[in-house]
């Protein structure tokens, strides 16, 4: 089960990120669409080491029947819904991350053993931390 704190840095996160998404909307609104190819955000970086992170978390959570199994996608979802509105490569690469994440540990855990379970958990803690620094840092 996931701390309640930590699940809600989580959803904090994705929340900051629309907030971010729907700035840049409105300022995409007042200039001209020009056909380029779009430009990564600063914490893209980080934002797809969350993604795998997140797939891999999501992997083990179900591997190991946690109750909140399809929390960890739903919530890439949401991201990848308010963060690359128009940017179909930006999706693609974050969807790729995910699956990434998600095919590491498939390729390895078949069975929910102590070792997946601390797995897990070190990487929850990792994105905790990455979703506490990008909106630390870019989450105005």
């Amino acid at each position: 089960m996931i701390p309640n704190h930590r699940l809600f840095l989580i959803f904090c996160i994705a929340a900051v990120l629309s907030s971010v998404a729907q700035a840049e909307d409105k300022k995409n609104q007042v200039e001209p669409q020009l056909p380029q190819q779009p430009q990564a955000a600063p914490y893209d970086e980080k934002l797809l080491r969350l993604s795998e992170v997140m797939g891999s978390v999501h992997y083990l959570r179900t591997l190991c029947k946690a109750n909140d199994k399809q929390d960890w996608r739903n919530i890439v979802q949401q991201i990848l819904e308010n963060e690359t509105k128009g940017e179909e490569l930006r999706k693609q690469r974050l969807t790729a991350a995910f699956n990434r994440g998600y095919r590491a540990f498939a390729s390895v855990y078949t069975d929910c053993t102590p070792a997946a379970v601390m797995a897990e958990e070190r990487y929850r803690n990792e994105g905790a931390t990455l979703a506490g620094e990008i909106t630390s840092r870019f989450g105005n």
